[in-house]
């Protein structure tokens, strides 16, 4: 890509971010590069479509994921940030608010997941995502984390049913409440066991082996989380790393269609 086609793009959405995203979304330096200078502790050889054939990559982070220079990683290609939120009914992230801040000084693109408890109901989760995530204009669509548990006070394993139910009824609630239909990001061994391309929604997927289509044959996607091993300039220690499926034009079309 030539310079005057990076330096275009870059323009294009810095006016997408400064229109479509109000003031506190207006960029302080060049989006981000679109050739990422990213590593992985664990590098995978890819047996199909690698992660670097994609453009747009960007990062999800939680309390682990502490001191992160933004300026610097948004350099480095950091093009979007999802941040953990809440999990379940009563735990908030400690780290959120300041990820949320620090992301929107840097101008970098992001949004808020709950971590979801198959103890609590759907109703219960949605109240407390809705009671700790600000609505915003700019920020991205919020994100239900779906997983099997790895909590002993709720080993629980509802049936597929009960899951697409629950997780429905939360859904539904938050599209009402940041006038955005959350995505869904799921696990291979979730998604298989609960049939949760059943359910209506975007989805963002956890493949660090192989291709989505491989793992997920036939299912649609429009993240890709690739490695939760990921090294990338500004951020200390082991950080996952997600693809946007499109290239920087769909980038710009998706951000004016599902920022809030």
């Amino acid at each position: 890509m030539s310079y005057l086609s990076r330096s275009v793009i870059a323009l294009s959405l810095g006016l997408l971010a400064a229109c479509g995203g109000g003031p506190a979304y207006r960029p302080q330096a060049p989006v981000s590069q679109y050739a990422p200078q990213f590593g992985d502790v664990k590098p995978v050889d890819w047996p199909s479509t690698p992660p670097r054939h994609y453009p747009i990559h960007g990062i999800d982070i939680s309390r682990w994921n502490q001191g992160i220079d933004w300026p610097v990683a948004q350099a480095a290609g950091v093009s979007f940030a999802f941040i953990k939120a809440t999990e379940g009914g009563d735990h908030i992230d400690p780290e959120f608010r300041t990820h949320w801040e620090n992301a929107r000084r840097a101008g970098v693109p992001r949004g808020a997941y709950h971590f979801w408890y198959h103890c609590r109901s759907g109703a219960e989760q949605a109240e407390w995502f809705i009671r700790n995530v600000p609505r915003e204009a700019g920020a991205l669509p919020p994100v239900l984390d779906l997983e099997w548990p790895r909590s002993r006070n709720c080993p629980v394993r509802p049936d597929g049913a009960h899951v697409r139910r629950e997780a429905e009824v939360f859904l539904n609630r938050l599209e009402r409440h940041y006038g955005q239909r959350p995505l869904v990001y799921t696990t291979p061994d979730f998604y298989k066991d609960t049939d949760l391309g059943r359910l209506r929604a975007e989805f963002w997927l956890r493949a660090v082996a192989d291709h989505p289509s491989s793992v997920y044959p036939g299912q649609a996607w429009t993240f890709w989380q690739h490695t939760g091993t990921g090294i990338i300039q500004g951020i200390p220690g082991k950080v996952d790393i997600n693809a946007f499926r499109g290239n920087p034009g769909d980038w710009a079309g998706w951000l004016a269609r599902r920022r809030q």
